[in-house]
């Protein structure tokens, strides 16, 4: 009895991939060294591993590469900013319109110039 209940205990750890999600095959690529180059180069640019940029092309035909820095920041501003507009337009619905008009202006100029610097 003891010996049973000693199997169903979680043992800690990370659980089991299923047979879908494990990486078990492996392809031999050759390639000449200006397309190595030009892999190892976009999958820097991406930020992820060479291997991982290829699983990348081929499920989904082209890789998206991940946040700069600097995209990252524009993304907190914007989050922060949409607090603002939220807060504006309660005040202006609250208080009147008018009072709030200046702020709102400033705060959607700001907004499009950000949008401007990410390239939506």
């Amino acid at each position: 009895m003891e010996h049973k209940e000693y199997k169903k205990r979680n043992k800690g750890g990370r659980p089991k991939k299923e047979t879908a999600e494990k990486l078990s095959y492996r392809i031999g690529v050759k390639m000449a060294a200006a397309d190595y180059f030009c892999l190892l180069t976009r999958a820097h640019e991406a930020g992820i591993s060479p291997s991982e940029y290829m699983r990348e092309c081929f499920r989904n035909g082209h890789v998206r590469e991940r946040l700069s820095e600097e995209h990252a920041g524009y993304i907190r501003q914007l989050c922060g900013m949409a607090n603002n507009l939220n807060q504006l337009a309660r005040k202006a619905n609250a208080g009147g319109f008018h009072d709030e008009q200046w702020d709102c202006k400033v705060a959607v100029a700001r907004i499009h110039e950000l949008l401007t610097k990410i390239g939506i």
